[in-house]
């Protein structure tokens, strides 16, 4: 007989092969006597129940099963043995707990998702044929229990959604999620589904989500398990609510699978899950079709637009791999071109919403961004021009229309492209041509595709050319007020595109007035559509750059308020022209300095010199944003800011940005502005957006938490989230101006608490708050120091300056001796604070300096009692350290301050300082370096 158990087990597999069960059993037993390596005693364990299953000798194989994940809870192919073993002996609820188990290990394998839906099956049968809906197989009560109620029609409907909560919340929970999924629990949330009621859909598609959030081998198991169609087909449905929530479970599903989201490993199971390119594949295929299938819904189309936008284009474009969008070019861009290539007034339009078209030209931007080469730029050209090609039929004009739009939609989206696409033979003339066609549905697209076209520079010539003339007699004939808005909005644009006011103010013979009461007029008729009144806000977006225009326009509270439900709207274009309009009216562009110099050499020379509107002083800007405020421009803005990222640009938030600026100028309406949402809005477009946008907003931010309690501005943790703005504006690249509200706020959110006080120091700021210390500008250098005194109070701070090496306590002493009372006062609190927190600054503070106790005398004999008070508090310090630190101020002129402080009499305005001179004495009569006077 053999004695190796390695070569016993090789025997055994021998005999399983050619199905001699029996004997195979034997050398495994055989095996297992004599084995004493654990990992090896498992796998004999696993063989051996393969070997029981063969002979149906059911109970023995779940015994060894059992025994092979006693010593290896994550042996998958002891667990599916067991798991069948189970099912054979009608233990279905353990034997679809293993199954999961396994799914859960191996996502993809498809044996493992067919034992499970097999014993999904078989357990609904047998609970429905006891004529009841409790869950059996559960061993968990809670669930059990929450499921019973949701699944019972009969339930009261106060039980029902309390239910839907609770098992939101569990799914949330790792452990809840955990709990929920070994439990069939996916089986039943799709049964919720199923059930067709819009508060159960919601409830089972958010545990989803909760459910898979940062746990890939899960996420993964429940995307095969519900199938990549049916989620698209939920997503697709016409109810926004629900379209939502089964879009936010695929994104979180796609984290996953990106190694995205929360960062948390499973050990062995994380380990076991295979490569995820091919899911987000036919994720992205999926979505893909989406955007062309009649059966999707507006709000579904735009959820994938929005998933695809999120998801496909890189992040980092350091990142060199753009796959993702190489292969939505090559299988999905000509469904984009479709996309925007949609009529909404032609019969056969797919179903969308405002912003559909919008959103796919913003994706056709990300994906050209994402480009790393020419020839990929060029195989994306080729594409489009192709496509565009195949669209023009002089026979077919709602084919050729098509073909135009496509264009216009391109225009929208990657600035070079559309360039290129413009100069296609026959385009720009075919857009012309349009304009004078009979039909109004011509008019109305070569008209907006014009617009978007005169946004090309290079182009504009051309279009002012052939296009201004057109579009006069459009405005003039057509009574369709649809075509009448664009065609003064194309005016208008083209003579900002072409550098100069020819189509506006030779149009308008001067009257922009008349033309901005127009479009008042439309933009508060609640009879026009919503999208045509929006071309209303264009329109004003460029007459507000006049400033009778912007005046008259602030005056107009219904046509405010009209414009500012419609940015509640969020629709990419509207959002861009409310805020152009909004910045055009509280003067908050970039404006040159005119050097006099210059002006004079210009007036000399007799050339035009532009000159300040007397309405554009600031006198009249003021007004303009009082008249805002009262209105409710802060609502309209904080709502702009939460919209999607798809649709809220970077070029948008700038604008939303310098418009929070300027509304924050008067300390007086930083309160109004934080009671309306203004704080929460500004944080994320300090964040995000561009450098410019980030610098404005990071200022507003700093405005209001110079003067404003920040638990109240700022409550929660949202406050640590704007200490970093304000630490990005103490930058010498910045204006003074910034860097002192941004010290101002910084001083105020270290005087709140010592968990700031240490978020302050964790975003570097310290070393810049030090520079400024030097600045040579009185208000900077206080400002710093004030900050300081109150950082000094955070025992890493104090660390910094018991470091050796360094002069901060150097600077801080020399600060006590400045002549600026402020700085002072500052300097003298911090250390103080210093000097009696940390006790080896004592001494340290008598060898930074030789100035040290000329500058403390200084202190003790200063007419500001402030300064004074903190002047006594660092010599009682000083003398309570140590006694020799105490004999060399007794030794000095400091000790007939102290004595003369101390012999006066009682007051109550200075009291304190008394006090602490007399504290001082005591304190040397202590070391018995002097005597009472008695004594004496």
């Amino acid at each position: 007989q053999m004695e190796d158990p390695i070569q016993l087990k090789e025997e055994g597999n021998k005999y399983f092969q050619t199905s001699d069960y029996e004997k195979a059993l034997q050398s495994y037993t055989q095996a297992i006597k004599l084995n004493k390596d654990k990992a090896l005693q498992a796998v004999l364990y696993r063989n051996r129940a393969a070997c029981f299953l063969k002979k149906e000798e059911y109970a023995k194989a779940a015994s060894d099963a059992s025994r092979a994940i006693d010593i290896n809870a994550s042996d998958i192919k002891a667990l599916y043995r067991r798991s069948q073993a189970l099912e054979k002996l009608g233990k279905l609820d353990q034997a679809f707990k293993d199954a999961q188990k396994c799914a859960t290990l191996e996502p993809r394998n498809k044996n493992f998702q067919e034992t499970l839906r097999r014993l999904g099956a078989n357990i609904q049968e047998k609970v429905n044929a006891r004529g009841t809906l409790r869950i059996q197989f559960s061993t968990d009560s809670r669930v059990q229990k929450m499921f019973e109620i949701l699944l019972d029609e009969n339930s009261d409907k106060e039980k029902r959604e309390k239910a839907a909560n609770n098992l939101i919340v569990l799914g949330r929970e790792e452990a809840g999620a955990e709990r929920i999924f070994q439990n069939n629990g996916v089986n039943l949330l799709l049964q919720l589904i199923e059930t067709k009621n819009p508060e159960l859909i919601l409830a089972a598609v958010r545990t989803l989500s909760g459910m898979c959030t940062g746990h890939k081998a899960r996420a993964t198991a429940i995307l095969h398990y519900l199938g990549i169609d049916s989620i698209c087909m939920w997503m697709s449905v016409d109810n926004e609510e629900i379209s939502l929530a089964v879009c936010n479970l695929l994104q979180t599903i796609t984290d996953c699978l990106l190694g995205q989201g929360k960062e948390e490993h499973h050990g062995k199971e994380e380990a076991l899950v295979l490569d995820t390119k091919k899911d987000l594949r036919m994720i992205t295929m999926r979505l893909l079709d989406m955007l062309v299938s009649k059966k999707v819904s507006g709000q579904g189309r735009d959820r994938a637009l929005n998933l695809l936008n999120k998801n496909i284009p890189r992040k980092d474009l350091k990142d060199h791999d753009n796959s993702r969008s190489i292969f939505v070019i090559d299988n999905g861009l000509k469904k984009i071109l479709k996309v925007v290539g949609q009529i909404p007034e032609m019969p056969d339009c797919l179903p969308l919403t405002e912003n559909t078209q919008l959103t796919a030209s913003v994706l056709l931007n990300k994906l050209y961004d994402d480009l790393r080469c020419d020839p990929e730029r060029d195989n994306y050209r080729l594409i489009c021009e192709e496509y565009i090609k195949s669209k023009i039929d002089p026979q077919d004009m709602d084919k050729t229309l098509h073909a135009v739009q496509i264009v216009s939609g391109v225009l929208q989206g990657p600035f070079d492209l559309g360039n290129k696409l413009l100069g296609m033979k026959g385009v720009m003339e075919m857009m012309v041509a349009l304009c004078g066609s009979e039909r109004e549905i011509d008019q109305l697209v070569a008209v907006e595709a014009l617009i978007h076209a005169s946004t090309k520079l290079s182009r504009a010539t051309f279009i002012i050319t052939n296009g201004v003339t057109l579009l006069k007699e459009i405005y003039k004939k057509t009574k369709n007020e649809k075509i009448k808005i664009r065609a003064l909005v194309g005016l208008c644009k083209l003579g900002s595109a072409g550098g100069t006011d020819y189509g506006l103010r030779q149009f308008a013979e001067g009257s922009t007035e008349k033309l901005a009461k127009q479009c008042r007029k439309w933009l508060c008729n609640t009879g026009i559509d919503a999208r045509t009144r929006k071309w209303a806000v264009e329109g004003l977006s460029y007459l507000t750059l006049d400033a009778d225009v912007k005046d008259d326009f602030v005056e107009d509270e219904p046509a405010l308020k009209a414009m500012f439900d419609l940015a509640k709207a969020s629709d990419k274009t509207i959002l861009y022209s409310v805020a152009s309009a909004l910045v055009n009216c509280t003067n908050s562009y970039d404006t040159k300095e005119l050097v006099p110099e210059l002006v004079q050499l210009a007036k000399f020379s007799k050339q035009h010199v532009p000159e300040e509107h007397p309405k554009d002083k600031k006198d009249f800007v003021v007004k303009r944003v009082k008249r805002l405020l009262k209105a409710g421009v802060v609502s309209a803005l904080a709502c702009m800011v939460k919209a999607d990222s798809a649709i809220l640009t970077d070029q948008s938030k700038e604008l939303i940005a310098r418009v929070f600026l300027a509304l924050c100028e008067d300390p007086k309406d930083r309160g109004t502005i934080v009671a309306q949402g203004g704080g929460k809005a500004l944080i994320p477009l300090a964040v995000e957006g561009t450098d410019v946008g980030k610098i404005k907003a990071s200022h507003a931010l700093a405005k209001i938490a110079a003067i404003s309690n920040p638990d109240i501005a700022f409550p929660g943790e949202r406050v640590y989230e704007v200490v970093r703005p304000l630490v990005s504006l103490l930058n010498t690249e910045r204006d003074g101006l910034q860097n002192y509200e941004a010290l101002l706020g910084l001083t105020n959110f270290s005087g709140r608490s010592d968990k700031l006080r240490l978020k302050i120091v964790k975003e570097k700021a310290l070393p810049d708050i030090e520079n400024y210390m030097f600045e040579n500008h009185d208000q900077l250098r206080q400002a710093a120091t004030e900050c300081m005194c109150n950082l000094v109070v955070n025992k890493e701070v104090q660390e910094r300056f018991v470091a050796d090496g360094n002069d901060r306590l150097k600077l801080v002493v020399l600060l006590c001796g400045e002549d600026d009372e402020k700085v002072q006062v500052a300097a003298a609190g911090a250390l103080a604070m210093l000097t009696a927190a940390q006790k080896k600054l004592c001494s340290k503070m008598t060898q930074v300096t030789t100035q040290w106790l000329e500058i403390l005398q200084r202190l003790c004999l200063h007419d500001n009692m402030e300064v004074q008070h903190r002047g006594l508090v660092i010599a009682f310090n000083l003398i309570s350290a140590e006694k020799e630190l105490a004999k060399k101020l007794v030794e000095s002129e400091l000790l007939e301050i102290l004595t003369y402080i101390g012999k006066q009499e009682d007051h109550p305005k200075k009291q304190h300082i008394i006090s602490v001179a007399r504290d001082c004495l005591t304190k040397c009569m202590d070391y018995e370096l002097i005597k009472p006077l008695s004594q004496a």
